[in-house]
């Protein structure tokens, strides 16, 4: 049996989270996301996919 290969995404913060909700600065910083500009590759399980749908205004996605 093969394993399935995860979707991997490179989420970078491109905002600032200065002004935001607090849930969404908890999301910035439990997916990894520092400072403008860091980046993080995550697999692309529905549970990332929705805490990154919440800041998608603050972050850059792209697939690797």
């Amino acid at each position: 049996m093969m394993a399935k290969k995860v979707k991997q995404l490179k989420v970078t913060l491109t905002r600032s989270v200065a002004g935001t909700l607090p849930k969404q600065r908890g999301t910035v910083k439990a997916i990894g996301l520092k400072r403008i500009n860091s980046s993080v590759v995550i697999n692309a399980t529905p549970e990332m996919l929705g805490m990154v749908n919440v800041i998608a205004h603050l972050v850059k996605v792209e697939e690797m």
